[in-house]
């Protein structure tokens, strides 16, 4: 299974659905655009040396397998999740909420950017938690970023929160070798230059013309 299958199966979609006003089908179909920007955000993020360390640490605080057997609403951290979708994409983030917005299976009009921006500090915990399971093992740990949980081991010292500086490149076999290609398999291989041909996701959206589309020159080569 991908990763957008293995997140949207988890998706809670009918209590997110009376808590954000729209309807199961609507939450599905933007979660289905949300999900590719956040993993391509933090693809760009990974290509850059400190971008990987600090999004490593951040994985370290949320090895709380919050997808198994269905994700909680309840047990989802939304202040947390702003945080995260806030270093994902710094000060492009209404940029990417307003493209979002605009694409055909949100309507085409704009009028989904209020729906993408609920959904974004929900989703962003999951995917998180995602990731740390395919990059670290899963395993028990602390909830928000600036939470408990053991951080995996590394030489260097880097913040927690993606996006932020510090952090040195690993070698060949490193989990930043590691977090790249996980994250270069999520996104099927496409890069946040413009390009499109991924296969489609549920609700008829190509994650690759998501990634290159929305994020094609927004982000560059991962903040610092």
């Amino acid at each position: 299974m991908s990763a957008l299958d293995d997140i949207l199966g988890a998706l809670p979609a009918d209590a997110i659905s009376q808590q954000v006003g729209a309807s199961p089908d609507e939450v599905r179909a933007a979660a289905a655009a949300v999900l590719p920007a956040l993993l391509g955000g933090l693809q760009a993020n990974a290509s850059d040396p400190s971008g990987a360390g600090s999004i490593l640490e951040a994985l370290g605080q949320h090895q709380d397998d919050l997808l198994s057997g269905g994700a909680d609403l309840s047990a989802i951290n939304e202040s947390d999740g702003q945080a995260i979708t806030h270093h994902i994409f710094g000060d492009r983030e209404e940029d990417v909420v307003n493209k979002l917005g605009e694409v055909p299976a949100m309507g085409g009009s704009g009028m989904g950017g209020a729906l993408v921006k609920k959904l974004l500090p929900i989703l962003a915990p999951m995917v998180l938690s995602w990731l740390a399971k395919q990059v670290l093992g899963g395993g028990a740990g602390g909830g928000g970023l600036g939470g408990g949980g053991a951080a995996p081991q590394r030489a260097d010292t880097s913040p927690s929160l993606p996006g932020s500086t510090g952090g040195a490149a690993g070698g060949p076999g490193s989990l930043d070798d590691m977090l790249r290609d996980v994250l270069g398999g999520a996104t099927g291989g496409a890069s946040t230059a413009p390009a499109g041909g991924g296969a489609a996701a549920p609700g008829g959206i190509d994650p690759g013309s998501i990634i290159g589309d929305i994020l094609g020159g927004m982000l560059g080569g991962g903040r610092r």
